[in-house]
């Protein structure tokens, strides 16, 4: 039977990036990587049509880019820098303004079409001879025997010295392994979508808090000298479900009043697409021989856009701590090594999703004594110039 130093399930933005970081550190090729994925990554980033999912990329995750040589090809493609954020409550008076020259940075952060990055990161997979990629194949069952035997639905059944599941928040992986999970609805849901708006963005990403749900627009890049933005509006479910029956007119003058015309006129609005928000963590990330990382192991609110970003840091610190045990010739099914990855990551992971879901429950109350203090608290931070710079700087994952 075909035996694997490590298989990794989900050729997404983390399993991808966590197959180039381990291969493009391990010079001498002595580890084999298997990538198993359930799409056919045949498609290719166009270049016309902008993607629906797109991602905020700190400058901490563009720095891990650019550290696999990925960057620069991104760049290439299709990017745009933001180097403000303006964020408000729109059932109040107050609001928070945010600028990368306030920590003499050029840009805040990135936003850039999943696509592009996906596509770059398949170019250099394939320049590493050690990665082996299935696709389209689904996984099918895990034997774990004296080493996890992986069954799909072709070829034949393989084992590996090590598992990770980087197969997002419905993990097979983490189902078939019995991994344990705290999870609840938000009661929300994500409406996404690509509009044209009358007026240039200002490249800034721009968020309104209401009480059924964060607004946020997110700045892509003019084409022909239209202007663009992604918007990920989390409403809650019957307001969702009202906005994705309207037609696409009714649904730019609503999504035009909920953002107070900041850009002029909502002139166009792509396909719609919508998905529920749920609150999930794995209670542990490992099992002997078996992590979980990015969404397989945490899903979080989209409101601050850190999702992704989290999955990048747990990629990061994995293939560190692999390469490791390499350089000390410790084996990869020690239970060590993932212990050292679960140390690193599960607390920080536990800090960024307890703050998101208290951000959540402050914007969601309508009392009268919750809406001062969201505005007298945000009235404070934005005359704080000392706490904006940390704001700023943990948002950048500096």
């Amino acid at each position: 039977m075909q035996t694997y130093d490590i298989t990794i399930i989900g050729a997404g933005l983390v399993g991808s990036s966590l197959a180039c970081a381990i291969a493009q550190a391990d010079v001498d090729c002595q580890l084999s990587i298997c990538l198993v994925d359930a799409t056919d990554h045949t498609a290719s980033f166009s270049g016309e049509d902008f993607d629906p999912r797109v991602v905020a990329l700190t400058q901490a995750s563009q720095n891990f880019l650019t550290q696999l040589n990925v960057w620069d090809d991104i760049l290439a493609q299709r990017v745009c820098p933001y180097s403000q954020m303006h964020v408000w409550d729109k059932e109040g008076t107050s609001s928070i303004h945010f600028d990368a020259a306030e920590v003499a940075s050029p840009h805040l952060g990135h936003i850039v079409e999943n696509s592009v990055i996906i596509h770059s990161l398949q170019k250099k997979i394939a320049q590493h001879s050690q990665i082996k990629f299935i696709h389209p194949a689904h996984l099918l069952d895990i034997q774990t025997l004296s080493l996890p035997e992986v069954v799909l639905n072709q070829g034949e059944p393989f084992t590996t010295r090590l598992l990770i599941a980087a197969d997002g928040a419905q993990s097979q992986v983490r189902e078939l392994a019995n991994f344990a999970t705290r999870e609840w609805d938000y009661g929300h849901k994500a409406i996404v979508t690509q509009v044209q708006t009358e007026l240039p963005h200002q490249f800034t990403a721009w968020q309104s808090f209401m009480h059924t749900g964060p607004l946020a627009f997110l700045p892509l890049a003019d084409v022909n000298g239209k202007h663009f933005c992604s918007i990920v509006w989390s409403a809650e479910n019957k307001l969702a479900d009202e906005l994705m029956a309207m037609s696409d007119e009714d649904f730019c003058i609503a999504l035009e009043k909920a953002f107070e015309c900041k850009l002029g006129k909502i002139l166009h609005a792509s396909e719609r697409f919508m998905y529920p928000l749920r609150q999930r963590h794995a209670r542990n990330y490992i099992q002997p021989k078996i992590a979980l990382i990015g969404d397989a192991a945490h899903n979080i609110h989209p409101l601050a856009g850190q999702g992704v970003n989290l999955g990048f840091l747990d990629a990061q610190v994995l293939a560190r701590e692999i390469l490791r045990a390499q350089q000390r010739n410790i084996p990869l099914d020690d239970f060590s090594i993932l212990r050292r990855y679960q140390r690193q990551r599960l607390a920080h992971n536990l800090g960024m999703m307890s703050a998101m879901e208290g951000f959540k429950q402050l914007f969601s109350h309508r009392s009268l004594s919750a809406n001062w203090l969201r505005n007298f608290g945000m009235r404070q931070l934005d005359s704080n110039a000392t706490i904006k710079k940390m704001i700023i700087h943990q948002a950048m994952g500096l």
